[in-house]
């Protein structure tokens, strides 16, 4: 079936002036930013008729939670020195409110429901002059369920930080804003060089584009019709069996990557003494010392990159796996921080232009994988009034090798895996994805 999605209001809108708290100041990127994704991540909800709030109360929560979170109804700008900056102006945030010709569950049962999700969030341009950081649309379907549709630019936060703006703005719709937040927003506060800054590890070789060959190698790059997204559920009894079979201390996101990563390279047939590796997410604010806030907004993600050969990922037990993930995420510790931290102290004195590694549409990682989890994300808490999302909806990922684990909204303790692969291994990891062996 197809559904037509209508515009029915596009505006830019302004936080209330009593809750504006940007004040015009302009606020120079941090390192963590430099490192992350230039461009817009989208995520997508979907809340059924007994659950959905009315568009008004999304509207004023979202503006007031904004007043708190300065960065997002800001801009991009260049400050007096030339350097990217953020511009705290409370030029306010992009909102858009549509409506389906279709009840929700059909619309979502449909086969062309992945290229209906991709209509229900805002395509925003990174380059367009004046574009708002943070975008939302709002859908509303024939039944009365609505999806929330956002898209933020990824300089401003990351996804820890997203995870709290979203509960923050469901708190403040469902109390008619009456409780708000008060988030640590100092950037500055979070990067703090040594005097002098000494950085220790080859950073313009790991989390930016170098010269030399590193874990930010160039990669290959397939049609955009080559990559094929997929998902797979794991049921809270999966979940429990592959902790039991990797003993010991093991978190769910540790077990959950490491069958995903031996289920991906047995599906790509890799060469036995092929090396594959996982690019892994790693939240640095309980790992700086001093610590960071949990409820720092912004930028504060390095990677791991736990390393095998194929024949030996294949034939190791889940357990050593495991202890290669955990190794490696463990070297990302305070020593590395700090010198990540001074490293772009460093950098900035002397004026270098520093390249992300972030992935760019196309882009084919085999024979790695990179990853990121929102296992740590409250769906339950992003209840706007009437109760929590029945769904995440995920939009296309458009480079192959992506993962994302999220916590499944309708099986209480499943985890449902969200990732890109080029069509020629999807029909090998379908058939092995469930299996043990």
């Amino acid at each position: 079936m197809s559904v037509t999605v209508a515009i029915t209001r596009r505006a830019v809108l302004k936080p209330p002036p009593a809750l504006a708290s940007g004040g015009g100041r302009k606020v120079p990127l941090t390192v963590f930013d430099r490192a992350s994704t230039d461009g817009y991540i989208p995520a997508v909800f979907a809340w059924d008729a007994l659950a959905a709030p009315d568009n008004e109360a999304v509207v004023d929560g979202l503006l007031a939670a904004v007043g708190r979170y300065p960065h997002l109804a800001g801009r991009m700008g260049v400050d007096g020195r030339g350097r990217r900056c953020f511009h705290l102006n409370d030029a306010g945030v992009l909102v858009i409110e549509a409506a389906a010709d279709a009840d929700l569950a059909d619309a979502m049962a449909a086969h062309d429901a992945s290229a209906h999700v991709n209509e229900l969030y805002p395509k925003a341009d990174k380059e367009r002059a004046d574009e708002p950081l943070l975008q939302v649309q709002l859908t509303r379907y024939r039944c009365g369920g609505l999806v929330i549709g956002t898209a933020c630019q990824h300089l401003v936060a990351d996804g820890q930080s997203m995870s709290f703006f979203y509960t923050a703005w469901a708190a403040a719709a469902r109390t008619g804003c009456a409780v708000l937040p008060s988030p640590f927003t100092d950037r500055a506060a979070i990067a703090v060089p040594r005097t002098p800054p000494a950085p220790k590890f080859d950073h313009r070789n790991i989390e930016f584009r170098g010269e030399e060959r590193s874990p930010s190698r160039s990669y290959a790059t397939l049609p955009m019709d080559r990559i094929r997204n997929l998902s797979v559920h794991f049921s809270e009894e999966f979940v429990a069996e592959l902790k039991a079979r990797a003993g010991g201390r093991c978190t769910r996101f540790q077990c959950l990557l490491a069958h995903a990563w031996r289920k991906a390279t047995a599906a790509r047939d890799l060469a036995p003494d092929e090396l594959t590796h996982v690019r892994v997410a790693v939240n640095c604010r309980g790992r700086a010392n001093p610590p960071v806030p949990a409820d720092f907004f912004g930028n504060m993600v390095l990677w791991a990159f736990p390393r095998m050969r194929a024949q030996d990922l294949l034939s190791a037990s889940y357990a050593a796996v495991v202890g290669v993930i955990r190794d490696a995420v463990a070297r990302v510790d305070d020593e590395y921080v700090q010198s990540f931290v001074d490293f772009g102290e460093v950098a900035e004195s002397a004026g270098e232009e520093l390249a992300s590694t972030a992935a760019t549409p196309g882009t084919a990682f085999c024979p790695n994988l990179e990853v990121d989890s929102w296992l740590g994300f409250r769906f339950h808490d992003l209840d706007f009034g009437g109760g929590p999302p029945c769904a995440f909806l995920p939009p296309n990922l458009p480079i192959e090798g992506l993962m994302i684990f999220v916590p499944a909204c309708a099986a209480k303790g499943g985890v449902d895996l969200f990732m890109a692969l080029d069509e020629e291994h999807v029909h090998a990891f379908k058939k092995i994805c469930y299996s043990m062996d």
